[in-house]
């Protein structure tokens, strides 16, 4: 094992096994450390407002966008005043609008094809209209800078070949521009395709990296249901890292934090049980493969942590309880880790 990077994922794995012990009865929520706040009782993928006072979360997946004000925790629908299907995504743009994600139908005997055929659309802040279209395909979760109207998505462009075979898919990024009030794209350009790869996988867009966002984090899944890979593509250039290199484990990145310097990291690790039992973990963007573990809501029976995001000001970072067994990105509740009363309270 010469490669370092998979060496201290060796070192860590066997690490991970030999700690783990049986799994814990009871919901994760009841035996929260102090660092950890409950926000919500229901609710999934939230996102930090940039003043960092209100977090954006989805009511259920293809449900409605909920706000709640953290000092007085109220909660608030900002997309009950017009008539939709439901949302996959919702981020705040730096001017203050939202960014949703969402398709233009859906059929709840078959909610996996509504949740791969979402478009993007702009939200007014002033929640005086509906949402008006940008007029792109959006699979999974698009990139919204935090400095700039810039935002980054992928699209996949067929079906696998089989039931580990990757989807071939493309990262894109464009300019938001209003006109006339309206918003629309501009200045779009291809990224990345797969296809340009060393590696099969299916891409999933995560993060612009601060402070320069010259790097884009993404998601290389490389067999259907199991393998992630956390990379990152040098927008200027082209050049891909692989910040993991795990063919058996599951590694997604999520929330980045505000210097760039770590990524959150939905990881299985400590169990190897595949996404439906990850944790949270900080990996180092440098290319040491350094990982900690942040949260154990996996040691409790069926539970997981996910979708992490982190404050502008790199104080806090936002995320969901989930279900093992349940689709990815199904949530049961927002909460906040307070990264400095983490650290205080050693390991």
């Amino acid at each position: 094992m010469r490669n370092p990077l998979i060496f201290a994922s060796f070192l860590l794995a066997i690490h991970s096994s030999v700690a783990a012990g049986p799994p814990l009865e009871g919901s994760p929520a009841e035996h929260l450390p102090p660092y950890i706040t409950q926000l919500t009782a229901f609710g999934e993928r939230p996102d930090w407002s940039p003043d960092g006072k209100r977090l954006l979360f989805l009511s259920k997946t293809y449900g409605d966008v909920m706000e709640i004000d953290l000092a007085t925790r109220a909660i608030h629908n900002l997309t009950a005043h017009f008539p939709h299907v439901g949302f996959a995504r919702a981020l705040y743009l730096p001017n203050g609008d939202i960014l949703l994600s969402g398709p233009d139908s859906f059929d709840p005997k078959h909610p996996a094809e509504a949740r791969i055929h979402c478009f993007l659309s702009v939200l007014d802040k002033s929640l005086t209209k509906p949402p008006a279209p940008l007029g792109i395909r959006c699979n999974e979760g698009p990139a919204v800078s935090r400095r700039r109207l810039h935002i980054a998505w992928t699209e996949w462009l067929d079906q696998p070949t089989s039931d580990v075979s990757p989807r071939s898919s493309q990262i894109s990024e464009a300019d938001i521009v209003y006109e006339e009030g309206a918003p629309k794209l501009a200045n779009q350009r291809l990224a990345l395709s797969s296809g340009e790869l060393p590696f099969d996988c299916t891409m999933e867009t995560q993060n612009f990296r601060p402070p320069d966002e010259r790097e884009l984090t993404f998601s290389a899944y490389t067999k259907k249901g199991g393998a992630s890979d956390v990379c990152g593509v040098d927008l200027a250039t082209q050049k891909v890292t692989k910040y993991t290199d795990t063919p058996d484990e599951y590694d997604e990145p999520e929330g980045i934090y505000p210097d760039g310097q770590h990524t959150l990291v939905e990881c299985d690790r400590q169990n190897h049980l595949g996404n439906g039992h990850i944790d949270l973990w900080r990996l180092a963007l440098d290319g040491s493969g350094d990982y900690q573990r942040l949260t154990h809501f996996s040691d409790h029976k069926d539970y997981k942590a996910s979708n992490p995001v982190v404050s502008d000001d790199g104080r806090f970072f936002a995320f969901q309880m989930g279900h093992a067994g349940e689709s990815a990105g199904v949530g049961h509740g927002v909460f906040v880790y307070d990264i400095e009363k983490a650290a205080a309270a050693g390991p």
